[in-house]
């Protein structure tokens, strides 16, 4: 979302801008250029609306423009057609009215005062869910009983560090995410036809809790978490609710350590294992600045088990505090 606000700032922006210079010009001259004009902007806000509305990240594909790494295909088809839609509109509006100057320069400085104020609440959100802070809703139960289904929370986008756009990089850290912290993330595929648990997961986010930090050997046996080849202990957060244990996978004994470890880091140990891998997991040991991270809800989590390690730079931010229902209210943990 923070990044389509971005790119719906950064051309409200550039259209106030090219409207307030030809403002200072005294504005169209011709009702065509009026109608033109207005069109554009009613074409702007058309695709806009349709792509703060339009929130489905099923599906996508790859096509040259930045934009495209951050929204999927389909919706900018959507938004094309909406915004011609409206830009039909704009231009029926703009003609019949452009033959006198009066009104040719009344709609110019109305869509400018329109784009102006787009421009600065979509740029000011932007920053502000890029780098500051962001609303979350909790999508599925695999952190029951911590967080429940529609849950809304705020997620600390500063905690770890400031991202950079597109890089993924980070800035003036206040700490590292460590072991506990339950962690909003993208999941950690860049192949948009990748399936997971079921589904494709591309590009979804995720939360979870941080179990193996960088270099930490985890295990999973007969359900239980062992790090460093020691048990983790107690995990009060935890929920077994199945009433049966997956045995072993017969595949997994069929596996060398040294492939078992690269299957899990290229996110293809579920398919070798056929997602048997719940109770009885690894030992894989977690790559440098990736972390291993699971559900609280362990029967009922689809996390690192299955699709591998989170690299730094699909985390998003940390879980930081409850804010609905108000008698859940308080510090997400």
């Amino acid at each position: 979302m923070e990044y389509r606000l971005f790119f719906i700032g950064l051309a409200m922006g550039a259209f106030a801008w090219f409207s307030r210079g030809w403002q200072k010009e005294g504005g169209p001259k011709t009702p065509m250029l009026s109608a033109l004009w207005h069109a554009l902007f009613f074409f702007v806000a058309g695709a806009s609306i349709t792509m703060i509305l339009s929130m489905s990240f099923e599906t996508r594909e790859k096509f040259i423009s930045v934009a495209s790494a951050v929204v999927p295909i389909g919706e900018i088809y959507r938004a094309l057609l909406a915004g011609a839609v409206l830009a039909a509109i704009g231009f029926y509006r703009a003609w019949e009215a452009g033959d006198k100057a009066e009104k040719r320069r009344y709609f110019l400085h109305e869509d400018l005062e329109w784009a102006d104020t787009v421009f600065s609440a979509a740029f000011m959100a932007s920053l502000l869910m890029m780098f500051v802070i962001q609303a979350f809703k909790i999508p599925s139960a695999s952190m029951e009983k911590t967080l429940l289904i529609g849950d809304h929370l705020f997620v600390n986008k500063f905690l770890y560090g400031l991202r950079v756009p597109v890089t993924g990089k980070r800035i003036l850290p206040i700490r590292k995410p460590k072991r506990g912290d339950i962690l909003v993330f993208q999941f950690p595929v860049d192949d948009p036809t990748e399936l997971h648990c079921g589904s494709v997961q591309y590009d979804k986010d995720f939360i979870k809790r941080l179990i193996g930090e960088p270099g930490d050997k985890v295990e999973v046996r007969e359900g239980k978490v062992y790090i460093n080849d020691k048990p983790l202990g107690a995990e009060p957060y935890t929920v077994h609710d199945s009433p049966y244990q997956e045995p072993v996978s017969p595949a997994a004994a069929k596996i060398a350590p040294e492939e078992y470890q690269k299957l899990w880091q290229e996110h293809h140990l579920d398919e070798a294992l056929n997602n048997n891998q719940r109770d009885f997991f690894g030992p894989v040991t977690v790559p440098p600045d990736s972390y291993f991270m699971m559900g609280d809800n362990r029967d009922h989590s689809c996390d690192s088990r299955y699709w591998g390690p989170v690299p730094e730079r699909y985390v998003k931010g940390n879980a930081w505090f409850l804010y609905w229902p108000p008698s859940r209210m308080g510090a997400a943990h």
